[in-house]
Protein backbone atom coordinates (compact mmCIF):
# COMPACT_ATOMS: atom_id res chain seq x y z
CA UNK A 1 0.00 0.00 0.00
CA UNK A 2 1.22 3.41 -0.84
CA UNK A 3 2.18 5.32 2.38
CA UNK A 4 1.11 8.54 0.84
CA UNK A 5 -2.36 7.64 0.44
CA UNK A 6 -2.38 6.03 3.68
CA UNK A 7 -1.62 9.42 5.41
CA UNK A 8 -4.58 10.98 4.29
CA UNK A 9 -6.57 8.72 5.55
CA UNK A 10 -4.81 9.05 8.85
CA UNK A 11 -5.45 12.73 9.09
CA UNK A 12 -9.05 12.73 7.95
CA UNK A 13 -9.79 10.08 10.59
CA UNK A 14 -7.86 12.04 13.69
CA UNK A 15 -9.99 15.13 12.62
CA UNK A 16 -13.29 13.03 12.77
CA UNK A 17 -12.06 11.62 16.51
CA UNK A 18 -11.30 15.40 17.51
CA UNK A 19 -14.50 16.59 16.10
CA UNK A 20 -16.49 13.66 18.31
CA UNK A 21 -14.33 14.77 21.24
CA UNK A 22 -14.89 18.38 20.94
CA UNK A 23 -19.01 17.71 20.74
CA UNK A 24 -20.98 17.91 23.32
CA UNK A 25 -21.40 14.00 24.06
CA UNK A 26 -24.28 11.72 24.26
CA UNK A 27 -24.78 13.09 28.05
CA UNK A 28 -25.24 16.28 26.84
CA UNK A 29 -27.51 15.57 23.62
CA UNK A 30 -29.76 13.98 26.78
CA UNK A 31 -29.64 16.95 28.83
CA UNK A 32 -30.47 18.76 25.43
CA UNK A 33 -33.54 16.59 24.54
CA UNK A 34 -35.20 16.60 27.98
CA UNK A 35 -34.74 20.68 28.50
CA UNK A 36 -36.25 20.54 24.65
CA UNK A 37 -38.57 18.07 26.44
CA UNK A 38 -39.74 20.07 28.95
CA UNK A 39 -40.39 23.26 26.93
CA UNK A 40 -42.70 21.27 24.71
CA UNK A 41 -44.48 20.04 28.14
CA UNK A 42 -44.91 23.26 29.46
CA UNK A 43 -46.06 25.70 26.07
CA UNK A 44 -46.89 28.00 26.33
CA UNK A 45 -45.63 29.61 29.36
CA UNK A 46 -41.85 28.50 28.64
CA UNK A 47 -41.86 29.87 25.75
CA UNK A 48 -41.64 33.25 27.70
CA UNK A 49 -38.48 32.02 29.24
CA UNK A 50 -37.11 30.92 25.68
CA UNK A 51 -37.56 34.29 23.52
CA UNK A 52 -35.18 37.06 24.20
CA UNK A 53 -34.57 40.21 22.52
CA UNK A 54 -31.60 41.88 21.25
CA UNK A 55 -31.51 45.19 20.52
CA UNK A 56 -29.83 46.90 17.26
CA UNK A 57 -26.80 47.60 18.81
CA UNK A 58 -26.21 44.26 20.38
CA UNK A 59 -25.36 40.65 19.73
CA UNK A 60 -25.77 37.64 22.06
CA UNK A 61 -23.12 34.83 22.09
CA UNK A 62 -24.97 31.85 22.84
CA UNK A 63 -23.03 29.14 25.20
CA UNK A 64 -24.94 25.93 25.02
CA UNK A 65 -24.12 23.41 28.12
CA UNK A 66 -20.80 25.53 28.59
CA UNK A 67 -19.93 25.59 24.67
CA UNK A 68 -20.43 28.52 21.90
CA UNK A 69 -23.33 27.86 20.25
CA UNK A 70 -21.94 29.47 16.92
CA UNK A 71 -19.15 30.89 15.57
CA UNK A 72 -21.32 34.13 15.12
CA UNK A 73 -23.01 35.87 17.30
CA UNK A 74 -26.85 36.18 17.38
CA UNK A 75 -29.27 39.10 16.61
CA UNK A 76 -30.41 41.64 16.13
CA UNK A 77 -34.05 40.99 17.53
CA UNK A 78 -35.76 37.50 18.90
CA UNK A 79 -33.62 34.65 19.70
CA UNK A 80 -34.63 31.06 21.01
CA UNK A 81 -32.64 29.01 23.99
CA UNK A 82 -33.51 26.44 26.07
CA UNK A 83 -33.94 27.18 29.71
CA UNK A 84 -32.09 24.46 31.23
CA UNK A 85 -28.70 24.34 29.14
CA UNK A 86 -28.52 27.68 27.41
CA UNK A 87 -26.95 30.78 28.54
CA UNK A 88 -25.99 33.90 26.81
CA UNK A 89 -23.89 37.06 27.12
CA UNK A 90 -25.08 40.48 25.56
CA UNK A 91 -22.37 42.17 23.72
CA UNK A 92 -22.63 46.11 23.19
CA UNK A 93 -21.33 46.87 20.03
CA UNK A 94 -21.53 50.86 20.10
CA UNK A 95 -18.36 53.36 20.24
CA UNK A 96 -16.81 53.29 23.43
CA UNK A 97 -15.04 56.12 24.84
CA UNK A 98 -11.41 55.18 27.22
CA UNK A 99 -10.49 58.11 28.36
CA UNK A 100 -6.81 57.86 30.04
CA UNK A 101 -5.99 59.96 33.04
CA UNK A 102 -2.88 62.00 33.12
CA UNK A 103 0.49 59.94 32.94
CA UNK A 104 3.67 61.33 34.53
CA UNK A 105 6.31 60.63 31.69
CA UNK A 106 9.84 61.07 31.17
CA UNK A 107 11.02 62.61 27.78
CA UNK A 108 13.98 61.27 25.72
CA UNK A 109 15.72 64.65 26.41
CA UNK A 110 14.91 64.20 30.61
CA UNK A 111 11.72 66.33 30.55
CA UNK A 112 9.17 65.32 33.26
CA UNK A 113 5.86 65.63 31.27
CA UNK A 114 1.60 64.91 32.15
CA UNK A 115 0.10 63.45 28.74
CA UNK A 116 -3.27 62.59 28.75
CA UNK A 117 -5.41 60.92 25.87
CA UNK A 118 -8.57 59.22 24.69
CA UNK A 119 -9.46 56.38 23.03
CA UNK A 120 -12.47 55.88 20.90
CA UNK A 121 -13.21 51.84 19.82
CA UNK A 122 -15.86 49.18 19.31
CA UNK A 123 -16.21 45.73 18.72
CA UNK A 124 -16.43 43.91 15.71
CA UNK A 125 -16.67 40.39 17.28
CA UNK A 126 -18.81 39.96 20.09
CA UNK A 127 -17.29 36.30 19.66
CA UNK A 128 -14.05 36.96 20.18
CA UNK A 129 -14.80 39.92 23.16
CA UNK A 130 -16.09 37.16 25.37
CA UNK A 131 -14.03 34.30 24.49
CA UNK A 132 -10.49 35.20 24.39
CA UNK A 133 -10.39 37.97 27.44
CA UNK A 134 -11.52 38.17 30.64
CA UNK A 135 -13.35 41.89 30.72
CA UNK A 136 -12.42 43.29 27.49
CA UNK A 137 -12.69 47.11 28.19
CA UNK A 138 -10.19 46.92 31.03
CA UNK A 139 -7.69 45.24 29.20
CA UNK A 140 -8.13 47.41 25.90
CA UNK A 141 -8.01 50.54 28.81
CA UNK A 142 -4.58 49.14 30.68
CA UNK A 143 -3.09 48.37 26.89
CA UNK A 144 -3.76 52.14 25.94
CA UNK A 145 -2.31 53.50 29.11
CA UNK A 146 0.96 50.96 28.89
CA UNK A 147 1.39 52.06 25.35
CA UNK A 148 0.98 55.96 25.74
CA UNK A 149 4.03 55.73 28.09
CA UNK A 150 5.67 53.39 25.95
CA UNK A 151 5.30 55.88 22.99
CA UNK A 152 5.84 58.96 24.43
CA UNK A 153 9.27 57.90 26.29
CA UNK A 154 11.04 57.48 23.15
CA UNK A 155 10.32 61.12 21.84
CA UNK A 156 11.88 64.44 22.75
CA UNK A 157 9.82 67.25 24.44
CA UNK A 158 9.77 69.18 21.05
CA UNK A 159 8.39 65.71 19.04
CA UNK A 160 6.05 66.14 21.61
CA UNK A 161 4.47 69.04 21.48
CA UNK A 162 5.06 69.58 17.56
CA UNK A 163 3.87 65.73 16.50
CA UNK A 164 0.79 65.25 18.66
CA UNK A 165 -1.26 63.89 15.03
CA UNK A 166 1.69 61.73 14.09
CA UNK A 167 2.11 59.99 17.85
CA UNK A 168 -1.66 59.63 18.08
CA UNK A 169 -1.67 57.52 15.00
CA UNK A 170 1.46 54.97 16.18
CA UNK A 171 -0.18 54.64 18.90
CA UNK A 172 -3.41 53.61 17.32
CA UNK A 173 -1.39 51.16 15.40
CA UNK A 174 0.17 49.33 17.69
CA UNK A 175 -3.05 49.14 19.75
CA UNK A 176 -5.09 47.94 16.77
CA UNK A 177 -2.71 45.25 16.34
CA UNK A 178 -2.92 44.02 19.86
CA UNK A 179 -6.67 44.00 20.32
CA UNK A 180 -7.33 42.47 16.65
CA UNK A 181 -7.59 38.88 18.70
CA UNK A 182 -9.66 40.64 21.22
CA UNK A 183 -12.54 41.59 18.51
CA UNK A 184 -11.40 45.61 19.52
CA UNK A 185 -11.51 48.07 16.32
CA UNK A 186 -9.90 50.99 16.89
CA UNK A 187 -11.77 54.57 15.77
CA UNK A 188 -9.69 57.06 17.23
CA UNK A 189 -6.45 58.11 19.06
CA UNK A 190 -6.00 61.69 20.17
CA UNK A 191 -3.74 63.09 23.09
CA UNK A 192 -5.46 65.88 24.96
CA UNK A 193 -3.27 68.02 26.75
CA UNK A 194 0.55 67.88 27.64
CA UNK A 195 1.64 69.67 30.94
CA UNK A 196 5.23 70.39 32.18
CA UNK A 197 6.61 72.02 35.26
CA UNK A 198 6.54 75.62 35.85
CA UNK A 199 10.29 76.19 35.92
CA UNK A 200 10.47 74.32 32.39
CA UNK A 201 7.94 76.83 30.91
CA UNK A 202 9.57 79.83 32.43
CA UNK A 203 12.92 78.50 30.79
CA UNK A 204 11.09 78.17 27.85
CA UNK A 205 9.16 81.23 27.65
CA UNK A 206 12.79 82.86 28.29
CA UNK A 207 14.17 81.26 25.44
CA UNK A 208 11.57 81.95 23.42
CA UNK A 209 11.71 85.94 24.41
CA UNK A 210 15.60 85.73 23.93
CA UNK A 211 14.71 84.53 20.03
CA UNK A 212 12.71 86.85 19.02
CA UNK A 213 14.99 89.92 20.74
CA UNK A 214 17.66 88.19 18.67
CA UNK A 215 15.39 88.30 15.71
CA UNK A 216 14.50 91.69 16.21
CA UNK A 217 17.76 93.21 16.16
CA UNK A 218 18.61 90.98 13.04
CA UNK A 219 15.87 92.45 11.44
CA UNK A 220 16.87 96.32 12.38
CA UNK A 221 20.21 95.80 11.71
CA UNK A 222 19.36 94.43 8.20
CA UNK A 223 16.97 97.88 7.95
CA UNK A 224 20.04 100.05 8.93
CA UNK A 225 22.34 98.43 6.14
CA UNK A 226 19.81 98.96 3.80
CA UNK A 227 19.17 102.27 4.85
CA UNK A 228 22.63 103.44 4.49
CA UNK A 229 22.91 102.10 1.05
CA UNK A 230 19.85 104.01 -0.16
CA UNK A 231 21.48 107.15 1.76
CA UNK A 232 24.70 106.27 -0.10
CA UNK A 233 23.19 106.32 -3.63
CA UNK A 234 20.65 109.29 -2.52
CA UNK A 235 23.98 111.51 -1.63
CA UNK A 236 25.97 110.82 -4.90
CA UNK A 237 23.10 111.85 -7.18
CA UNK A 238 22.65 115.29 -4.97
CA UNK A 239 26.37 115.81 -5.58
CA UNK A 240 25.98 115.65 -8.80
CA UNK A 241 22.94 118.12 -8.87
CA UNK A 242 23.78 121.20 -6.24
CA UNK A 243 20.34 122.77 -6.85
CA UNK A 244 18.38 119.07 -6.40
CA UNK A 245 20.03 119.85 -2.65
CA UNK A 246 18.34 123.34 -2.44
CA UNK A 247 14.95 121.41 -3.58
CA UNK A 248 15.47 118.90 -0.50
CA UNK A 249 15.88 121.49 1.78
CA UNK A 250 12.75 123.30 0.52
CA UNK A 251 10.84 119.94 0.54
CA UNK A 252 12.06 119.27 4.36
CA UNK A 253 10.32 123.16 5.22
CA UNK A 254 7.27 121.47 3.69
CA UNK A 255 7.16 118.47 6.00
CA UNK A 256 7.95 120.87 8.70
CA UNK A 257 5.34 123.28 8.11
CA UNK A 258 2.71 121.05 7.63
CA UNK A 259 2.78 119.50 11.39
CA UNK A 260 2.35 122.62 12.49
CA UNK A 261 5.80 123.33 14.30
CA UNK A 262 6.11 126.42 15.87
CA UNK A 263 9.79 126.36 15.50
CA UNK A 264 11.21 126.10 12.02
CA UNK A 265 14.75 125.46 11.52
CA UNK A 266 15.86 126.99 8.25
CA UNK A 267 19.33 125.43 6.98
CA UNK A 268 21.32 127.22 4.92
CA UNK A 269 24.30 126.84 2.58
CA UNK A 270 28.03 127.18 4.19
CA UNK A 271 29.19 128.99 1.34
CA UNK A 272 26.68 131.79 2.14
CA UNK A 273 27.90 132.05 5.71
CA UNK A 274 31.63 131.84 4.63
CA UNK A 275 31.26 135.00 2.38
CA UNK A 276 29.58 136.74 5.07
CA UNK A 277 32.39 136.62 7.35
CA UNK A 278 34.56 137.51 4.57
CA UNK A 279 32.46 140.90 4.03
CA UNK A 280 32.68 141.63 7.57
CA UNK A 281 36.25 141.36 7.95
CA UNK A 282 36.84 143.38 5.03
CA UNK A 283 34.18 146.42 6.42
Amino acid sequence: MDPQRETPKKNNTEHLIADRREGIGVCGWILISLSFLLVLITFPISIWACIKVIREYERAVVFRLGRILSKKAKGPGLILILPCTDTFIKVDLRTVTCNIPPQEILTKDAVTTQVDGVVYYRIHSAVSAVANVTDVHLATFLLAQTTLRNILGTQSLAQLLAGREEIAHSIQAILDRATEEWGIKLARVEIKDVRIPVAMQRAMAAEAEAAREARAKIVAAEGEMNASKALKQASMVLAESPAGLQLRYLQTLTTLAAENNSTIVFPLPMNILGTFGQKNRGG
